[in-house]
């Protein structure tokens, strides 16, 4: 059943780019790129989340490197 959802977030992500890239200028090459990409690692971060819901988040890692220089700290 995850392939409905799969879909159902490929659908959506392409209309967000769909609404977005209209606004954009012809000119504005550089915006489009980055707009391509921010929205493909979106699509690739909501596609690991569905099928593996367990990944830790930036914040257990961010601890993780900064828990040991807390502890030299103290």
């Amino acid at each position: 059943m995850k392939i409905f959802e799969l879909i159902g977030i490929s659908i959506l992500v392409f209309l967000i780019l769909l609404l977005e890239w209209r606004k954009l200028y012809p000119n504005q090459k550089k915006e489009k790129i980055i707009l391509v990409t921010l929205t493909g690692i979106s699509l690739l971060v909501a596609i690991l989340l569905l099928y593996f819901p367990e990944i830790p988040g930036p914040t257990q890692m961010i601890s993780s490197l900064f828990f040991p220089l807390g502890r030299m700290l103290k």
